[in-house]
C-alpha cells in the first residue's frame, strides 16, 4: 500500500493523532464547457492539495459530458473533504473515489493505466539493448531513425517508471505521459 504517517488537524480542531497518507484516484463526471476544468482544479490548488496526475476528455459527446481523472495523496479525512468540495462545484454531476469504491468490492485498487512516449536515442550496443528491453516491457517503437527510437508504452505508473529508469543510462532524452487513466472492474458504471 502507498501510505505513509503523517498528523492530521485542522485550524478548527488540532490533534495530534495521526492518519495513513494514501495515493486515492478520483472521477470526476463534469459538463464539459469552457472554465470547468479551471474551477476544478483551482479548488485544489487553492487548498494546497496536490494532484499527482490529471486526464481529461469527453467521454459522453450526446451528453457533453467529459471525465476528470485525478490523482491525488491525503489522509481519509482529506480525500474525504476533497470529494465533498467536488461535489458542491455546480457543472459537477457526479464523483467517485474509484480506490474506495474498488476496496468495497474486495479489491485493492481500480483498473489503471498510463500511456508514455519515450525517446531514446542509441547507438551501438546501447541501441540493441535498448531495443531488447523494450519488447521485454512490451513497448512499441513507433518511430526510429539511425540515432533515436521514439517508443510507446502502456501500463500501470509503476511499469512506466520501471522503463523510464533502465532507459535511463541507455540515454533517455525525452518523456511524455498521458496521466492515468483508471475505472472500477464489475459491470457497474461509474
Amino acid at each position: 500500500m502507498n501510505a505513509q504517517l503523517q498528523p492530521t488537524g485542522s485550524a478548527y480542531f488540532i490533534s495530534k493523532e495521526t492518519a495513513l497518507v494514501e495515493s486515492h484516484t478520483l472521477s470526476i463526471l463534469v459538463d464539459n464547457e469552457p472554465g470547468v476544468l479551471a474551477r476544478v482544479i483551482g479548488l485544489f490548488s487553492g487548498r494546497g492539495y496536490n494532484i499527482e496526475s490529471l486526464t481529461v476528455s469527453e467521454t459522453e459527446h450526446q451528453s457533453h459530458l467529459s471525465r476528470i481523472t485525478i490523482v491525488t495523496r491525503g489522509t481519509p479525512q482529506v480525500l474525504e473533504q476533497i470529494k465533498s468540495q467536488l461535489e458542491r462545484i455546480v457543472p459537477v454531476h457526479r464523483v467517485v473515489d474509484l480506490t474506495v469504491r474498488a476496496r468495497e468490492m474486495g479489491q485493492e485498487r481500480p483498473i489503471e493505466r498510463e500511456l508514455a512516449l519515450v525517446k531514446v536515442a542509441g547507438n551501438g550496443e546501447h541501441r540493441v539493448e535498448a531495443l531488447r528491453l523494450a519488447e521485454a516491457f512490451h513497448a512499441k517503437v513507433i518511430d526510429a531513425t539511425v540515432s533515436h527510437f521514439v517508443f510507446e508504452i502502456t501500463g500501470k505508473s509503476s511499469k512506466i517508471d520501471q522503463f523510464l529508469a533502465i532507459m535511463a543510462p541507455l540515454g533517455l532524452i525525452e518523456v511524455c505521459r498521458t496521466g492515468v487513466a483508471a475505472m472500477n472492474r464489475g459491470a457497474q458504471g461509474m
